[in-house]
């Protein structure tokens, strides 16, 4: 029987070779018929024998004839009447009109087709900087609007020459409409300058090799790469990583490194089989390694931590560049510290001109800075601690399509933003924090960007609950729109509902160092019970007092004074105890001052963060007293702690009738102190630590069980990116019997949060709940 049926495809079919595939796979069938983009995906008319349609959409789902990079969500298939007298089977030009629901794709990495074209010399493209075909290359950073053609792009300034233009016509061939396609004749070049833009050098030979010998000679370069720049240096040169140290005014935080294969990864740092495989993927991220003992890696690349962050190159620039006898390069965001991430030339030379030496730089514009994706594993599960490049803007797809579109804020720090487009929820790239100027401005500019790119207009706007927020200024600034405030910490559980398709409830143990808590505290180490609807508190640990405010972020003498005045109350004294808080604070005076606050309240809050209380044992056990750059502290600690050890120290959790369940740290604080008093190895006095949290947490969570009858429990917060940690609480859960869930697609830090603000504001609509009954829900729980 002949019919002609149209086939509705949504999910990553656009700008992946899939237009392509249809055609090679309908036609070797004997099928006939038209396939085009539209702003939904890609819609397929398809005439001929039942039995042979039926066979076709079995192909185009297979591995075997699936573009690589294609990921179909939705195939709706319906009749429709016959065409008389067609002819064959042809792409169509794509189709503008409609609402944008398909997806715009990451950027990926160079392929290897792309890769063996790159290096065979009688190959058009031959040692060409931009090679890329449907299956690799950028995608997301180049585009200006959709759909996903040439015009709509940064490549729309560089006509296509003769060669370049019958590829891209050419449905048979790899780079049929593959929107970057270019050539040495007809593509973007590079070139060398020094920091005040004077070109050194334009031929693309030299320029590379120039530029691999200043590296060599321990220069910085500045490179231009698919998101952005990186500024690069010699890994195995302490002196000049120490230089750039100093110019970018990052002192401490751990640098990424790229090089161009994984044997020379496997010289520097343990690599498993899970983690090759996540190196070589098209994404290819960060991914957090062990060191290897005694490594030649400069020791100031990653110090006070117990792993490197290692990416491969991912741009044809990167592998040509590795050409030229480099064996491993730092490869850090091109910014000074905390700023967004640099992608223009004009920009680059003026703002890190006084950091790199050289910069090596192209002609195709960047439209959309995206900063590398930092991926690290736990339970084997590849676990994200940044989503950007490679990732971005791949949507989490939930079941439920919500009629109003809607924009979720996210948090100040480690800011992401999110947008609500039917059942999408579509995350920004990894913004950064808002309370630098800088990054404030280009998140309003991202917002405004992805709104238009998707062509989301939100009547609903989601942000956190604390009105410090700069997020949450902006948000309460949209008048025109419905604000909905959503706790911190419950919007933490909701992004591991929302990844993992359902509403809850659950049991949810969020551990972070800040987030505005529903009776005006700042919480910090919290158990829920939450769905997308609604949560209660269940528990909590003990609340305590930080002096000076923002300032307890950072010196670690404020909750490790505080915790020890709680734990031993009226026996404490800062004369006993100056032998412990003198290698955290050498200044008497400052420690008197700090201890005066806390006995009068003054400048003080009260706060149940664990975030606070890792930085307060890292600096009783001399590993720092401030936290140059986030979780600096919680970091080398965990970096130490010994992996044999079992034993843990006492806790008390309190289990009343009728009130909240509270850990109180102060016999844990006690332990720790007497530890050190007996000279108890540092990494054993770790171990134990993180093993009385997992304990503590483990026992909050039976007893809700026991009070709930809940057996899934949800861990996120910004403390579970400890793999120490979250590896042995999921593994103890489950040994207990527990369903664990946790954060995979989305960081389980603050870069999640809007994630979870968007699913609950989506839950809430679909439910046609009233938003005005929500917030003074909010306002009457803050009143108690």
């Amino acid at each position: 029987m002949i019919k002609r049926q149209r086939i509705l495809i949504t999910g990553q079919v656009q700008g992946v070779g899939f237009r392509p595939a249809v055609h090679r796979i309908a036609t070797a069938l004997q099928l006939s018929g038209i396939v085009y983009n539209n702003t939904n995906g890609v819609t397929v008319e398809l005439q001929g024998k039942e039995q042979k349609i039926v066979k076709f959409l079995t192909r185009l789902q297979s591995d075997t004839d699936k573009p690589p990079l294609a990921r179909i969500k939705t195939c709706n298939v319906h009749d429709i009447p016959l065409v008389e007298d067609e002819d064959g089977f042809h792409i169509r030009k794509s189709d503008s009109q409609g609402t944008p629901l398909s997806q715009v794709t990451a950027d990926t990495a160079t392929c290897r087709d792309c890769l063996a074209e790159m290096s065979d010399k009688n190959d058009l493209r031959h040692g060409y900087p931009f090679i890329n075909c449907t299956n690799c290359g950028p995608r997301y950073s180049i585009i200006k609007n959709i759909p996903y053609d040439r015009p709509n792009t940064t490549m729309s300034v560089f006509k296509m020459c003769d060669k370049c233009a019958a590829q891209y016509t050419d449905v048979t061939d790899r780079r049929f409409h593959a929107q970057p396609v270019a050539c040495p004749a007809c593509g973007p070049k590079i070139r060398l300058t020094d920091s005040n833009g004077k070109t050194i050098q334009t031929q693309t030979e030299k320029v590379l090799s120039e530029a691999a010998r200043l590296l060599l000679a321990g220069k910085i370069v500045a490179i231009k790469g698919i998101g952005g720049f990186h500024l690069a240096i010699d890994a195995l040169n302490n002196k000049a990583v120490e230089r750039l140290r100093e110019r970018k005014k990052r002192d401490h935080k751990p640098f990424a490194m790229m090089t161009d294969s994984i044997e020379k990864i496997k010289r520097y740092a343990i690599v498993d089989e899970l983690s090759e495989q996540l190196l070589k993927s098209p994404q290819s991220p960060i991914v957090l390694l062990p060191k290897r003992k005694n490594n030649p890696i400069a020791p100031s690349v990653a110090e006070g931590v117990s792993t490197f962050g290692f990416m491969l190159c991912y741009a044809p620039l990167h592998y040509l560049l590795f050409e030229y006898d480099i064996e491993v390069l730092v490869a850090t965001s091109g910014n000074t510290s905390d700023e967004p991430l640099i992608c223009r030339n004009e920009t680059a030379l003026e703002r890190l001109g006084d950091i790199a030496d050289t910069f090596l730089m192209h002609d195709r514009q960047i439209f959309r800075q995206v900063d590398d994706s930092i991926v690290h594993f736990v339970e084997r599960e590849p676990v994200l601690l940044r989503r950007a490049r490679g990732y971005v803007p791949t949507p989490i797809i939930i079941e439920k399509s919500c009629t109003e579109d809607i924009f979720a804020a996210g948090a100040d720090l480690k800011n992401t933003f999110c947008f609500t487009k039917n059942n999408q929820l579509i995350c920004s790239e990894h913004i950064g924090d808002l309370e630098d100027v800088e990054v404030y401005h280009h998140y309003i500019g991202s917002v405004e960007h992805l709104a238009k790119l998707f062509e989301v207009e939100p009547k609903i706007v989601a942000c956190d609950l604390h009105p410090g927020y700069f997020s949450t200024q902006n948000a309460n600034s949209m008048t025109s729109q419905k604000i909905i405030h959503i706790q911190h910490h419950w919007a933490h559980v909701a992004s591991v509902l929302a990844e993992h398709g359902i509403s809850g409830p659950v049991i949810g143990l969020v551990c972070d160092g800040t987030g505005y808590g529903s009776d005006g505290v700042i919480w910090g180490c919290e158990c829920l019970i939450a769905s997308l609807e609604k949560f209660e508190r269940f528990g909590h640990l003990d609340y305590y007092q930080l002096a000076g405010a923002d300032k307890a972020s950072k010196e670690a003498v404020r909750p490790a004074l505080s915790l020890l005045k709680k734990a031993y109350g009226v026996n404490f004294s800062l004369s006993e105890f100056d032998w412990l808080l003198n290698r955290i604070e050498p200044d008497n005076d400052k420690l008197q001052i700090i201890s005066e606050q806390l006995d009068k309240g003054i400048n003080c809050i009260e706060t149940s963060s664990l975030g606070r209380v890792f930085d307060a044992v890292a600096a009783m056990l001399g590993l720092g007293n401030y936290n140059n750059f986030d979780a600096q502290l919680p970091m080398a600690l965990e970096a130490i702690a010994a992996v044999d050890i079992e034993d843990s120290y006492e806790f008390e959790i309190s289990f009343p009738p009728s009130d909240l369940c509270l850990f109180d740290p102060g016999i844990t604080i006690r332990g720790i102190v007497q530890d050190i008093r007996d000279n108890i190895e540092s990494d054993i006095i770790s171990a134990k630590f993180h093993n009385t949290l997992v304990a503590a947490l483990l026992a909050m969570a039976k007893y809700a069980r026991e009070s709930t009858e809940l057996n899934t429990v949800a861990l996120s917060g910004g403390v579970f990116c400890n793999r120490y940690l979250i590896g042995r609480l999921v593994k103890l859960l489950k040994k207990e019997g527990f369903e664990v869930l946790f954060n995979r697609q989305v960081p389980s830090n603050d870069g999640g949060i809007s994630l979870g603000q968007a699913a609950i504001a989506v839950d809430l609509v679909t439910k046609d709940l009233s938003i005005t009954d929500h917030n003074q829900q909010v306002q009457e729980k803050y009143y108690e």
